[in-house]
């Protein structure tokens, strides 16, 4: 973060972090410019993929026997690489109700997102035929959503550490952010996505997000990093 903050600190001609300061406060270039290059967006679709098999078998074994039309919330979406995976499952099992709302802090990002265009290396997880059925390719290094399955989904800013959180949510899939958190503001988090969670929904974090107690949430582990609110 020092590293990051540095770098970013000398292209404003600031040479010490209080004077850096007194530019974000009153430029508001600056701040965009500054959040975007803090924002690590490091994304493919179905990352790790045998914890993607554990969650849409939990999906369809917990969720779906008593909300057949489920609201999803993938909260800190980055580029939307998740978001249109979360679409693709609900494709794939028919689950043609399905509401999926996918936020994130970055302007440009989500603006990467609505696009959907992604490198082949981040839809290496998918077989042929997905690419064939959910993309259009754009040249040989390129592939982008179709259309149908971008109506699926609506995008938003939100910051997790400010904003009203979404309401009634059957899942929250929350990856590899938390992470970046200090404890204290982590454990807001996870007490604000269980709120945010209709009874018996699922919060879905990142493999090395393990919540070490979650029935202080009012959670409780159902697999590996997916968890129930009871």
């Amino acid at each position: 973060m020092q590293r990051r903050i540095g770098n970013i600190m000398r292209e404003t001609g600031a040479q010490t972090l209080e004077e850096y300061a007194h530019i974000l406060e009153r430029d508001k270039t600056a701040r965009e410019a500054f959040v975007e290059h803090l924002t690590i967006n490091v994304t493919e679709f179905y990352r790790n993929k045998e914890l993607f098999k554990n969650f849409e078998k939990q999906l369809l074994e917990t969720v779906i026997p008593n909300v057949s039309a489920p609201k999803i919330w993938s909260a800190a979406c980055s580029d939307g690489a998740e978001p249109y995976t979360l679409a693709i499952i609900a494709e794939k099992n028919h689950l043609l109700g399905t509401k999926i709302v996918a936020t994130d802090i970055d302007d440009d990002i989500l603006k990467k997102a609505h696009a959907g265009i992604y490198r082949k290396d981040q839809v290496k997880n998918l077989s042929l035929q997905d690419l064939k059925k959910y993309f259009d390719q754009v040249d040989d290094s390129h592939y982008q959503i179709k259309q149908f399955l971008k109506k699926r989904i609506v995008f938003k800013k939100q910051d997790l550490l400010k904003n009203i959180y979404e309401q009634d949510c059957n899942v929250i899939v929350c990856r590899n952010v938390t992470i970046y958190f200090k404890p204290e503001v982590r454990d807001q988090v996870y007490q604000k996505f269980s709120e945010s969670l209709a009874p018996g929904g699922i919060l879905f974090s990142g493999a090395t997000e393990a919540i070490n107690f979650p029935e202080q949430f009012g959670l409780r582990k159902i697999d590996s990093f997916i968890y129930q609110k009871v």
